[in-house]
């Protein structure tokens, strides 16, 4: 006889076309159907508690089911669930931005509100390539970009990522970016280390703002940590210097803080770290503690006042979503502002970082095949090598990763690694004790894959 389960998971299968995936693989691996969540927990139908260490998808930031959260979604829901944002607004979204000014770096006061991250990206972009065209440098049609970024899955948020595994079939629609190659810390090519180093490969930077810098609009980056290229870890030297090639080029600084932000790397913001304040800032994931999708292209009066004037001039910014401003969302995300002030959350994750990094070194150092251990407020990411010595990556059609995750679901922990990078960039409010208990898990399966 078939269980809830069973006829839950063959629905599944009937219909969804479920994201990032090789639906085929569902053959082996069926669906998990997930009944609740509470906390850093997640449980299916058949009450089996998995650890979401990965934030579902890095947006979970206070845990599932917030009571407070979840409460400000209550109340206002039964105020106003949605309006019109052009030309009306409403409380929570007045809150949301007055509040934010107060947190995110100087001079970004003017808020673009989008549904997804992606989508703020896009606005970004066309907020960059219309500001220029209107102050009288329509020459500069250009963008910029890191090699391995990754910063959406929209045309032009596609454009300017850098990861294969995304774009390539789709290279002949995208547009024609300016790549520049990006640090790459575990293979330094000076034979530096990120927490000391000047930052020397910024000269690949230089070289192509010489070039092309005339031309370009601006440069997308994901401050600090490229994350679905294995949370590659960068230092704030280079933020600086890059800040300082784009105000000697006119150049504008986007940084996709979508992934970064809300105190993943140990600070509100990744930009924090370098002291910088980019010319626009996209947000979303923890902007609603992951419960609603909204996000922002965040930017300064400088450029908000290119896009004011009569009517007739036509240089308003035409960027518009049905879903701009959602109240509930807004309200989502006011509580969040609130949960991270009043109980102290960015300071306890701090101190809880420490143990983390400090327990998978211990752990994961002395293994074979780990080549490299790399950390930055709660994310830790262990890349996995065939060769210690010569850092060559272990052969992809192997998909270690992928079989270590797989045995980490039957022992209750979500990993989903990244190709071979095993990552952890749980909830803020983790605690030391599912610290132990999911990197415990993780070495035992990596152990069980690789010897």
């Amino acid at each position: 006889m078939q269980t809830l389960t069973d006829k839950l998971i063959k629905k599944d299968l009937q219909h969804i076309w479920h994201p990032c995936s090789q639906m085929m693989d569902y053959e082996d691996l069926k669906p998990i159907i997930i009944k609740k969540g509470e906390g850093v927990n997640l449980y299916s139908y058949e009450d089996k508690k998995y650890i979401d260490v990965v934030s579902s998808w890095w947006c979970n930031l206070l845990g599932h089911c917030n009571k407070r959260i979840n409460n400000a979604i209550k109340e206002q829901l039964d105020t106003l669930e949605h309006v019109i944002f052009a030309n009306f607004s409403h409380i929570k979204a007045i809150e949301l931005c007055d509040e934010l000014t107060k947190v995110l770096p100087k001079g970004l006061e003017k808020f673009c509100f989008t549904d997804n991250g992606s989508s703020a990206v896009e606005a970004a972009m066309k907020m960059s390539f219309q500001y220029h065209y209107q102050t009288g440098n329509p020459q500069k049609t250009r963008f910029m970009a890191l090699t391995d970024a990754y910063h959406g899955e929209t045309i032009g948020a596609l454009s300017v990522g850098g990861v294969d595994l995304y774009s390539e079939i789709y290279k002949p629609v995208l547009l024609d970016i300016i790549r520049i190659q990006g640090p790459d810390c575990y293979r330094c090519p000076y034979g530096k280390n990120c927490q000391n180093c000047d930052a020397q490969c910024i000269e690949y930077a230089e070289k192509d703002f010489e070039k092309y810098g005339s031309q370009t609009c601006a440069i997308v980056i994901e401050p600090l940590v490229q994350a679905a290229a294995g949370m590659k870890i960068y230092s704030p030297v280079y933020l600086k210097k890059l800040r300082q090639l784009c105000d000697k080029y006119n150049v504008h600084l986007i940084a996709d803080e979508i992934a970064t932000g809300y105190g993943r790397t140990g600070k509100m913001f990744a930009c924090d770290h370098a002291d910088i304040s980019p010319d626009i800032m996209c947000l979303s994931k923890g902007l609603t503690g992951g419960y609603m999708p909204m996000a922002l292209a965040v930017t300064t009066k400088k450029i908000y006042d290119a896009f004011y004037a009569p009517y007739l001039e036509g240089k308003a910014f035409m960027h518009s979503h049905t879903y701009s401003g959602n109240p509930l969302a807004c309200a989502a995300a006011c509580e969040v502002l609130k949960i991270l002030k009043e109980e102290n959350i960015l300071e306890n994750a701090a101190k809880n970082a420490i143990y983390f990094n400090k327990i998978i070194k211990e752990k994961f150092s002395s293994h074979k095949n780990v080549g490299d251990i790399r950390s930055i407020g709660l994310i830790n990411a262990i890349e996995l090598v065939e060769d210690k010595s010569t850092k060559k990556p272990l052969d992809s059609s192997k998909r270690t990763g992928y079989q270590i995750y797989k045995e980490a679901l039957k022992k209750g922990v979500i990993l989903r690694p990244l190709g071979d990078v095993i990552y952890f960039n749980p909830p803020l409010i983790i605690q030391k004790e599912d610290m132990d208990y999911v990197t415990d898990v993780a070495f035992e399966c990596m152990v069980k894959i690789l010897g």
